[in-house]
């Protein structure tokens, strides 16, 4: 999933995305355990998807905060 997509969701499919792909890691991971899955970069990318999901959501949250700090 590229960034450009992650910004285009709203906070409740953010959320959604989030937990979906927290899900298929884990999947990825105990498939891997069991026998060596075909491509391992897989495991890498879906890393990098949680981080990039994790991050906006994060983002989104302080520009809320600051939006009403400023507001106040």
């Amino acid at each position: 999933m590229k960034n450009s997509e992650i910004l285009e969701l709203s906070n409740e499919d953010l959320k959604a995305r989030l937990v979906e792909e927290k899900t298929a890691l884990t999947k990825l991971k105990f498939a891997h355990a069991v026998s060596a899955i075909e491509n391992p970069n897989v495991i890498k990318a879906a890393r990098r998807t949680i981080a990039r999901i994790s991050t906006e959501i994060s983002a989104r949250k302080a520009a809320a905060k600051n939006e009403t700090a400023s507001e106040a």
